[in-house]
């Protein structure tokens, strides 16, 4: 999915849309990161090639746990 809609972030704080599944998001692919859900919160897994951590962190409304490496998506 794209990380942003017409420049807004999609990943957000709380949710906006009503739930429609029983089961917890676990992971969430975009076209800027690989982001894994956590008891701890969501966490950045992986950056897209030619995307920094940075611009992620600026593209999402949602505080990211962010590990101390975080690699490249191999696509």
């Amino acid at each position: 999915m794209t990380h942003t809609a017409e420049g807004a972030p999609k990943i957000l704080r709380e949710r906006t849309m009503p739930l429609m599944s029983v089961r917890r998001v676990s992971l969430v692919v975009t076209d800027m990161a690989v982001i894994g859900f956590t008891d701890a919160g969501p966490e950045l897994r992986e950056t897209a090639p030619g995307v920094s951590v940075a611009e992620v962190l600026a593209a999402t409304e949602a505080e990211l746990i962010v590990p101390a490496h975080v690699p490249v998506m191999a696509v």
